[in-house]
């Protein structure tokens, strides 16, 4: 039997698909790598777990004061731009209604939204410092510094949240209805739930941008390596790692690049917890769904 007319075209187009998608994997991948690989390499010979038991004093001693205000920072963000994201996100997909000229109620949120993520984070930082540090007199402060970043990636919450909720099948919603389910309570169990993994992916990538900045951070939490963490909202410079990777490895002392070092090793390893905890939450909750059946 001959094959069909077109099917040799068909194989090779395939096949060169499929090889274009292992050749952006790699383009991806490969760079994660290289960039792992090389700071393990150059943390761990040197690393000793007093690092985190013991504060940076001048250029020398531990990270324990940094990855306290490290923490406290993504603590902020998750609270504030999570809780504001989240309902943002919630009202563009569930809540926003055409208008008799045809545009949503939320055309100029999701506008203002996009605009506001096009911004430069060195510019929100500085506008974080003339307003809140100078202009509100908090100084150097935790409080300036959770508002800034907050703001900074509070459009990503709500625009996976918005996409995540969009993409939930309209026959679960209809499913919901007939049963007699509230809207708020199908809203809460049925809605929401399904749109939970795209919902931490956003939460996920907010954290991460707020653990990996630096310069919004220097004109809002301050540079001071050696301050120790406060719970004072104002008032109070907030030691973070970034700095300690930015500012020790451009020092010409060898204690200062692996404190260096071992700032830049702790930042991938609460990355990797995120991201190791976000899989397991969605897991759980995701344990009884559709597509595990």
């Amino acid at each position: 039997m001959s094959a069909l007319p077109g099917t040799g075209r068909r194989r090779f187009i395939a096949i060169g698909f499929r090889v274009g998608t292992y050749l952006a994997l790699s383009l991806i991948m490969g760079p994660v790598i290289w960039l792992v690989t090389g700071i393990i390499s150059r943390a761990v010979p040197h690393f000793s777990w007093s690092v985190l038991t013991h504060p940076t004093a001048g250029e020398s001693g531990g990270l324990e004061n940094a990855i306290i205000g490290t923490l406290l920072l993504m603590l902020g963000v998750l609270v504030i731009a999570g809780g504001i994201g989240i309902l943002a996100g919630l009202h563009l997909a569930e809540f926003a209604k055409p208008r008799k000229s045809g545009k949503e109620s939320g055309h100029l949120l999701r506008t203002a939204s996009d605009v506001l993520s096009g911004f430069p984070s060195i510019v929100l930082g500085y506008v974080g410092y003339v307003a809140l540090v100078l202009g509100l007199h908090w100084n150097f402060s935790l409080l300036a510094a959770w508002i800034i970043l907050s703001i900074m990636v509070i459009p990503y919450i709500a625009k996976s949240t918005e996409t995540a909720l969009r993409q939930v099948p309209t026959a679960y919603r209809e499913g919901a209805e007939a049963l007699g389910m509230p809207a708020g309570y199908a809203l809460r169990k049925v809605t929401l739930k399904t749109a939970l993994p795209g919902i931490v992916t956003g939460l996920l990538i907010a954290l991460a941008i707020a653990c990996g900045e630096t310069a919004p951070l220097i004109y809002t939490a301050g540079a001071f390596a050696d301050s120790p963490v406060s719970v004072s909202l104002t008032h109070h410079p907030v030691p973070y790692l970034t700095f300690l990777v930015y500012g020790f490895y451009t020092l010409p002392e060898n204690a200062s690049h692996y404190l260096a070092y071992d700032a830049g090793l702790i930042l991938v390893v609460l990355v990797l917890l995120l991201l190791v905890s976000a899989r397991l939450i969605v897991n759980r909750t995701q344990h009884y769904s559709e597509g595990r059946r």
